[in-house]
């Protein structure tokens, strides 16, 4: 079955599922953050078919999400390593982790605790204001037009508001 492209939506969080949006990406991404870099132990511990995984990490390079590093020549292998773009998924599979911790939990609890290095706490993650450090909720914010909302499909309700003189 084929998804629907979201590649005409003006919308980071659209432009972001055409990225990493299928059901395996943030599993392949969860553990090359645990450290698991090499293809047969990403197969190994997902459960996942060789030519599924294959072409997964073939788009997570292409999108500059992962890099190959060759680690031997004869004959060639290759470990998969997140770059910038990569790392900076971790907040987000954390806020999901959280999620399905609460929501969605597996039979026996909770698979991962975090520990905050920094500290030495176990925590659960959290989306907080980057300016005042303060947790935020869907109930605690009010989204704006920002300078990239357009009139076509994902921003058309803000760009409606922009030109409404509703903006603040």
């Amino acid at each position: 079955m084929r998804r629907t492209s979201f590649t005409q939506m003006h919308c980071s969080i659209a432009q972001a599922l055409e990225l990493v949006g299928d059901w395996w990406t943030p599993l392949i991404l969860r553990d090359l953050l645990l450290g698991l870099h090499r293809f047969e132990d990403l197969t190994e511990n997902l459960g996942i078919s060789r030519n599924l995984l294959t072409g997964r990490l073939a788009q997570l390079v292409e999108s500059g999400i992962v890099e190959r590093r060759l680690y031997q020549d004869r004959p060639p292998r290759s470990e998969y390593h997140l770059t910038e773009a990569g790392r900076e998924l971790a907040p987000v599979l954390m806020a999901l982790m959280a999620w399905g911790d609460k929501w969605a939990t597996p039979p026996g609890g909770p698979p991962v605790r975090l520990r905050h290095d920094a500290c030495g706490a176990v925590f659960t993650p959290q989306v907080c204001c980057s300016d005042c450090g303060e947790p935020v909720t869907a109930a605690t914010v009010t989204e704006l037009p920002g300078p990239g909302a357009a009139a076509g499909p994902g921003t058309a309700l803000l760009h409606r508001r922009a030109t409404a003189g509703n903006a603040d």
